[in-house]
């Protein structure tokens, strides 16, 4: 017997607009004509509000809404006791997280808006998981009971008693200038002053940058300013949301040998989310592959051995790499072209030694 589905409705907060519409989502539901509160939206709402419970899933809405800013989703009933975190209603659910493994960096891969990103916030503390409750969020006993039995529950006490320490390297590292000033060197200095934080900021030749203000870099500059200020601090887990941003291919190879040998050194637990193919496959130990729908559900899956998770990744997206005959980098396949197609059937989405 098939899993039986939750309907799940979602709602895009940029594009629904009711002030610019005629609520035509609330005049053509057959359950709002049938007296009850399916769908609830006024000229005046800033945006709709559509019951889960009494959603029958029909999409005439969807079919409806001049903006395209709704949609409905199947779960299967036995991931929907597993959420993580939902911010509002009809919005994005995590589903489960992804698990802290010491002494290994892992990748977090997928597409964008897939929770990447929620999922590190989550891990580092600083986003309380509400397991989906977000008109009501549990505290962190409820929190703790839930995950009871995985290493999930060791990992969130530590956080709570301080005996675990996470670090998180930000995605967006144009923002720093808006919240730190002064020069490279005094904000280094500021942050911390220890022996490895120098040796890193030497490695990442951030040395002759020492004197600029931090409003006066550049992204890539910007970006290593973000890699030292995070390595260069104890701690237990090393967070680092897409380190290769803004940074070009030497760059890249210099930041990624120098995450790498770090984590190994020190034996400690690194996540990293990294939309760039060559830098992922050279950091990470094992892939955990986020899927679902971008924006409205997903799930982060078990780790995987590098080569079952690219290939798990790229089969979502029906892309294929091969090695270059010269260089030996990943190049992308033709859609549909011989070698796509041959290397699909094989199920050979990217070729990596083991």
């Amino acid at each position: 017997m098939a899993d039986k589905n939750t309907r799940i409705a979602i709602v895009n907060h940029d594009k629904c607009k009711p002030k610019k519409c005629r609520q035509e989502c609330k005049k053509s539901c057959p359950v709002v004509r049938m007296g009850k509160l399916c769908i609830e939206v006024t000229p005046q709402s800033k945006i709709v509000w559509i019951s889960e419970s009494l959603c029958i899933g029909c999409g005439i809405c969807i079919k409806k809404c001049p903006f395209g800013a709704l949609s409905i989703v199947n779960l299967p009933s036995n991931l929907e006791k597993e959420t993580t975190h939902r911010y509002c209603a009809n919005s994005f659910k995590l589903h489960r997280l992804p698990i802290p493994r010491p002494g290994e960096v892992l990748g977090l891969v997928g597409t964008n808006g897939i929770g990447k990103s929620t999922a590190l916030k989550i891990l580092a503390g600083k986003q309380k998981p509400n397991l989906g409750k977000f008109d009501n969020p549990p505290d962190w006993q409820e929190i703790l009971t839930y995950f009871r039995g995985s290493e999930l529950q060791n990992y969130f006490t530590k956080i709570l008693e301080d005996d675990l320490r996470a670090i998180v390297k930000p995605q967006y590292v144009d923002q720093i200038p808006k919240t730190v000033k002064g020069s490279v060197g005094a904000i280094l200095s500021r942050k911390d002053d220890t022996d490895t934080q120098d040796i890193i900021c030497d490695q990442l030749g951030l040395l002759l940058l020492l004197a600029l203000q931090v409003q006066n870099l550049s992204g890539g500059e910007l970006q290593r300013v973000a890699l030292t200020l995070c390595l260069g601090k104890p701690a237990d887990v090393y967070l680092i949301d897409e380190p290769s941003a803004y940074l070009d291919s030497e760059q890249r190879l210099m930041a990624a040998r120098v995450i790498k040998r770090y984590i190994l050194h020190a034996k400690k637990t690194a996540f990293v989310v990294e939309h760039d193919f060559i830098m992922a496959t050279y950091l990470a130990d094992r892939v955990i592959v986020f899927d679902g729908i971008p924006s409205k559900k997903t799930s982060a899956n078990t780790p995987q051995s590098l080569l079952a998770g690219m290939n798990r990744f790229l089969s979502l997206l029906e892309i294929t790499f091969r090695r270059d005959p010269n260089n030996f980098r990943p190049r992308i396949n033709k859609l549909n072209s011989i070698k796509d197609t041959e290397q699909k059937k094989s199920g050979n989405y990217f070729f990596l030694d083991d």
